[in-house]
């Protein structure tokens, strides 16, 4: 087995504050995993460690073979990342920004017209980002980290903002990346929505990996805990792709 990820007591700070407190993990090439849990229980936080944009404090952590502790930069061209922000442009068209996007991971421009059509893109690919809907612009982020031709998507809650032919086109691109061979990590409170999907559920409580769940499991019981009123929940911001030279946002 590939492994993909791999930490072992993993520790990330907000502050002084622990949002990951020991976590272990592994994902392996064509796995795709679901992490549950209530509100600050560390889910972004834990993408954000794996796309290398927060330190490892302790512990280990390996992504795509890059030891975190001490190389946070070199593997990110083979990471897709979508976090609540769409990362894209508003002065840029939906063509424009996903070349953009498939330069930055240098990826072929062939990767431009699959990622539209796996979203339904083509029609608006000459409309500028600021004057998408709500969920177009959510399908532009989801198309913009497939033209990157990632070996880790790393998706915070990808099923917010999408209707239900949306839906039905992540599901299938989601799909057709784990045969493909390439690993998926989702944070999601949409439980009934990722579950299909996914092979297996890591429950995260607390900062650390509570249980594994795995496939057809009925519930996750910790999923729904509510977090500590003392303590603060995860940093909801997620950088998007690099500015463009010229480019004002």
């Amino acid at each position: 087995m590939s492994l993909v990820v791999r930490l072992r007591s993993a520790v990330c700070l907000l502050g002084r504050f622990p949002a990951l407190a020991g976590v272990d993990l592994d994902v392996a090439a064509g796995e795709t995993v679901l992490l549950s849990g209530g509100n600050g229980a560390g889910k972004t936080t834990l993408l954000r460690l794996l796309a290398g944009l927060i330190p490892l404090e302790r512990g280990e952590g390996t992504v795509l073979g890059v030891d975190l502790g001490a190389d946070r930069r070199s593997h990110r061209r083979r990471i897709g990342l979508v976090g609540p922000e769409t990362g894209c442009y508003d002065d840029l068209t939906v063509r424009e920004n996903l070349e953009f996007a498939s330069r930055a991971a240098g990826v072929g421009a062939d990767a431009v017209d699959e990622s539209m059509a796996a979203f339904d893109l083509g029609r608006l690919a000459d409309v500028r980002h600021g004057r998408l809907s709500t969920g177009q612009r959510r399908r532009l982020a989801l198309a913009a980290a497939l033209a990157r031709r990632p070996e880790l998507f790393l998706l915070d809650e990808p099923h917010a903002g999408l209707d239900a032919p949306a839906r039905s086109q992540l599901d299938r691109v989601l799909r057709e990346t784990a045969a493909d061979g390439r690993a998926v990590l989702i944070a999601s409170h949409e439980l009934d929505l990722v579950r299909p999907v996914a092979d297996r559920e890591v429950v995260l409580v607390n900062g650390q990996a509570a249980g594994v769940l795995p496939e057809g499991s009925p519930q996750a019981p910790a999923a729904s805990q509510p977090s500590q009123p003392s303590q603060p929940t995860e940093t909801p911001e997620t950088p998007g792709i690099p500015e463009p030279p010229g480019r004002s946002t």
